[in-house]
């Protein structure tokens, strides 16, 4: 899936490093995965997720079956969360609790991370394998921000 990686990192403008974080957490890069709660494949995508981004059954397959496959996958979670990370301009660690709790939680929380332990731990595992103190798809973010102080994960 590298090139896939790659070309979906160029297109969006999102850290190469910072996708493959993403899915090593989400799904530990099995395509086939499928979480208790219904979220499928590499990028561990909802279906009403994947419909926003265009991606739906139709005469090519049923949407489950798709989303398996490492380039659709790919190819709408990074949509997903580069519409994040605009969301949250300079706040990465909010763009990456919204991509596992949903933007609605992190806005419900004060545009904080939400005070569930899963979504707490996930931003802290995914910036554990993407310790950067600057962003190059945002140089705004130099160093850690409050809500990653408070968290307590401070890069190096």
């Amino acid at each position: 899936v590298r090139q896939i990686l790659r070309d979906a990192s160029s297109a969006h403008d999102i850290d190469y490093e910072l996708l493959q974080a993403l899915i090593a957490t989400e799904s530990g890069f099995n395509a086939s995965a499928v979480s208790p709660k219904g979220a499928i494949g590499l990028m561990q995508l909802m279906p009403d997720t994947a419909r926003r981004y265009g991606v739906d059954t139709d005469r090519h397959g049923a949407l489950e079956r798709k989303l398996t496959d490492p380039k659709v996958n790919i190819r709408a979670g990074t949509r997903y969360l580069r519409d994040l990370i605009n969301m949250f301009p300079g706040q990465i660690e909010l763009a990456l609790a919204a991509y596992n709790a949903g933007e609605g939680a992190v806005m419900r929380a004060g545009n904080q991370i939400p005070n569930y332990k899963e979504t707490q731990n996930y931003v802290k595992r995914i910036l554990a394998f993407f310790p950067r103190t600057e962003h190059p798809f945002d140089a705004r973010l130099v160093g850690a921000s409050p809500a990653l102080q408070a968290l307590k994960v401070v890069s190096p």
